[in-house]
């Protein structure tokens, strides 16, 4: 039986080739879009969990609100791991993590920029899963310059994986001992470090205060532990640990630093929740963003049900060309259950050679879309042992979904109205059907809102007036690898041709994360006259540099020696202070983790505010201070050949440090880096859309053309009797058109309310624009009327002879 119903499906299949494609192909699109997706989102999701025990990993967050300032900071003063281990019985291991940034690492004759390197607690492989290949890993960092590497990196440095015993010099003079090779750190992990440097070489460690914080610190708790128990012991646990420390700075305690409005907390995040959910100060990566996985799950359920939308609209809208079908065989003894079982087989057959067709689409898209998405998907052995069952339930699923109102629908028809012709099919009378086609274009506008208003979001981005000019610079990295020829060669650098300026800093405004530090108005540690602030050492020429604008006092200068004491602040730092003019007022700064001294500076300017942070964060007080900071080089140029620019400046750097890396960037790239992952959203959303946007018209196509093939003798009579293309055009098209202006009534306002809620996580944006919802309309209706004139045109163009003679 099983057989005969196969067999029937494929022939009905067969005779209806257009039918077939249109189904099929509408099918493979949506399922292939579906993969992609849940592609994408399986990886999203699978952050972290590579570790065995990632169910019991915590990291420690730093909530802080003081100074006029309120942020989360993913890192912890140096005795916190040492603390929760004693004094949690629930606490199984404690381990800290400190990112200090790069290092010249020596191979041969040269030194070789490595930023992926991390100071680490001996116990780290006890917390997380780092698979060890040679060593012992509960001794590898116990001792003083012991260092644990990766596979890649002991193929780099020795050629070879069995490294331990070797030896790395790090920045020309100190020499590491390589104690253990470790497996590469999977991709979906929420910091790829290459080596793992004993924390016990770091003299940072032994730090006592528990206002600095610094360190990465994650807890393993031990099985069975009540994580929300555990949460509520931790503000006792910060009230007896920093308590006395508090009481001797702001000579307080802790009930009465928070009732004035301030508060130091810790708080834990899931180690598994850190890539999505995180969005802390001082993250050891750039995190993503659990909302983009939201909006791509709808998006990936949306598109597999306009497609299955297609195909139920198609089938019943090809009812009346089976009718008299499903009355014979009701005449000749077929039961209900045997038409239903037949029309789901055809459904399931369609929607089989769809998800076949999509599993190989999807595979020979994959290294597009990982171009588009930033990604490393691969089909590995893990997504084909969930990838193979969830495509036989996706196509029982869909097919049945799909086939199940009209194989119902179909079935249910009185053979005596069949054979009489009493029967009403196509277009009209349905309903169902109308409902379906305002639902696929609600679903396709909604989607064009989204994409516009990304995009919108994007370019203003792009072109929005940040405060300093991005343009035209080029940053050498790693200056600090100079050491105190560092100025000499950014003074070499401003004599170059084609140099417009050069500047030494210890930080720029496309850095992922900067330090904050407290400032007083007066000598004495009032916490209601604090500002807690980010503060940058710069030199003389940063601001210009930078293209920042001055709006009182002046820029440090190399001439005058008092400037060593001198600050410039920002104007929210200005307005947080509250005097009527800023300038010769002072400030005074801790000299001391206790804050037993403090040094007093003087402003000498105000700059306008300038965004050192993501446009998702309003601009927050900011003080530079005069110093030769020597992290990195930002130089202005105003010339066209960059490459003969490059080579000098390579040359220069090359005079001053031979064995050093020469490495550098252009700031608005980094720039653009910021914001990577909306631009990301916005190329996925634009491919989605315009894929959802194919699959809706081919729906709109298929049933054009049976409406159009269901009224074939209207047309004829109507030409007969005067009627011309355009009357005709308009007849068969004013009922689709209708159902596209109630769908953009219900998806603009949809579109709009999602779209605003995905802007207001920008403090800075570009809020939707009158045209935003009329181009979606317009575009809307053009598509809609284009697919259906194809149709309606070629039934008008019909020789009314050739319609009236099947008569």
């Amino acid at each position: 039986m099983i057989k005969n119903y196969i067999k029937t499906a494929f022939r009905n299949l067969m005779k209806n080739k257009g039918f077939t494609f249109i189904n099929v192909f509408g099918l493979t699109l949506g399922l292939a879009t579906c993969l992609l997706i849940v592609f994408y989102v399986f990886d999203e999701l699978s952050y972290d969990r590579y570790n065995e025990k990632a169910g019991r990993i915590y990291r420690l967050n730093n909530e802080i609100k003081f100074g006029g300032m309120e942020n989360s900071y993913a890192v912890t003063p140096a005795p916190t791991a040492a603390a929760l281990k004693a004094d949690f019985p629930e606490v199984e291991q404690a381990a800290r993590l400190r990112s200090r940034g790069g290092n010249q690492v020596r191979k041969g004759e040269q030194d070789i920029q490595e930023d992926r390197m991390v100071f680490a607690d001996s116990n780290i492989f006890r917390v997380f899963t780092l698979p060890m290949l040679q060593g012992d890993p509960s001794k590898a960092l116990l001792a003083p310059h012991t260092i644990v590497i990766t596979e890649d990196m002991a193929k780099k440095y020795f050629g070879h994986t069995n490294a331990v015993g070797e030896t790395l010099t790090v920045n020309d003079t100190i020499r590491y001992k390589v104690t253990g090779v470790i497996k590469n750190i999977p991709a979906q992990s929420h910091f790829h470090y290459d080596f793992f440097m004993s924390m016990m070489t770091l003299d940072e460690r032994n730090q006592t205060t528990w206002f600095s914080n610094n360190f990465s610190t994650y807890v393993l708790l031990k099985q069975g532990v009540d994580v929300n128990a555990f949460k509520a012991k931790l503000p006792a646990f910060m009230i007896q640990h920093a308590g006395p420390e508090l009481q001797t700075i702001l000579h307080k305690d802790f009930k009465t630093f928070e009732q004035d409005g301030s508060y130091f907390r810790f708080n834990l995040i899931p180690l598994t929740d850190i890539h999505l959910k995180s969005v802390s100060i001082d993250e050891l990566e750039p995190n993503g963003n659990i909302s983009y996985v939201y909006i791509f799950s709808a998006t990936a359920i949306f598109i597999l049900l306009i497609a299955c939308v297609n195909f139920m609209n198609l089938s019943t809208a090809r009812s009346a060309n089976r009718a008299k079908e499903v009355g014979v065989r009701k005449v000749l003894g077929s039961p209900r259950k045997a038409l239903v079982a037949q029309f789901l087989t055809e459904s399931i057959l369609v929607t089989l050679i769809g998800a076949v067709l999509a599993v190989l689409a999807a595979w020979g898209f994959l290294g597009l879309f990982n171009q588009i998405s930033g990604k490393q998907l691969t089909v590995t052995g893990q997504i084909l042992g969930w990838l193979l069952p969830a495509m036989l339930i996706i196509i029982v699923v869909v097919g049945c979904l799909a086939g199940s109102y009209p194989a119902l629908f179909l079935s249910a028809f009185q053979p005596i109205q069949v054979l009489k012709g009493k029967l009403a099919g196509g277009f009209k009378g349905s309903g169902l059907r109308s409902i379906l086609v305002v639902v696929q274009f609600s679903i396709s506008i909604f989607l064009i809102v989204g994409t516009l208003v990304i995009s919108n979001q994007l370019h203003y981005i792009q072109n929005k007036d940040i405060g300093y000019k991005r343009d035209h610079v080029l940053v050498v990295q790693n200056t600090w690898a100079l050491g105190k020829a560092a100025p000499t060669f950014r003074d070499e650098v401003q004599q170059v041709t084609g140099v417009q300026q050069a500047s030494l800093s210890d930080a720029l405004p496309t850095d992922p994360n900067t330090n904050s530090t407290s400032y007083f108005k007066d000598p004495a540690v009032d916490q209601k006259r604090s500002i807690l602030t980010f503060d940058w050492s710069v030199d003389e020429n940063f601001i210009p540099t930078m293209g920042i604008q001055m709006v009182a006092g002046r820029n440090f200068s190399k001439d005058m020696k008092t400037d060593t004491a001198a600050v410039i602040i920002n104007e929210a730092f200005a307005k947080q202070l509250g005097y009527p003019n800023a300038v010769d007022q002072s400030l005074y700064q801790p000299s001391d983790a206790k804050f037993t001294k403090m040094n007093r500076l003087r402003i000498i300017g105000v700059m306008k505010d300038f965004n050192f942070k993501s446009l998702r964060d309003n601009v927050t007080p900011m003080l530079f201070a005069l110093n030769q900071g020597s992290s990195q080089l930002s130089v202005r140029i105003n010339t066209a050949n960059i490459p003969a620019l490059l080579d000098n400046l390579k040359t220069k750097w090359k005079a001053l440090s031979p064995q050093r890396q020469f490495s550098y960037a252009f700031l608005d790239q980094n720039f653009d880096a910021l914001y990577r992952s909306e631009q990301r959203t916005g190329a996925i959303s634009i491919a989605f859309t315009t894929l959802a946007i194919i699959i809706a018209c081919l729906g709109l196509f298929g049933l054009a053309a049976y409406a159009a093939e269901q009224r074939t003798k209207e047309i004829g009579i109507r030409k007969v009797l005067g009627a011309n293309v355009t009357l005709i055009v308009g007849m068969l098209s004013k009922d689709f058109i209708k159902l596209v202006l109630i769908a953009i009534a219900i998806a603009v306002p949809l579109g709009w309310w999602a779209m605003h809620s995905w802007l207001e996580s920008f403090a800075y944006r570009q809020e939707i624009q009158w045209w935003v919802p009329a181009v979606s309309a317009v575009a809307a209706i053009a598509i809609a009327f284009i697919t259906i004139s194809f149709q309606s045109v070629k039934a008008a163009l019909t020789n009314p002879v050739k319609s009236l003679k099947s008569e």
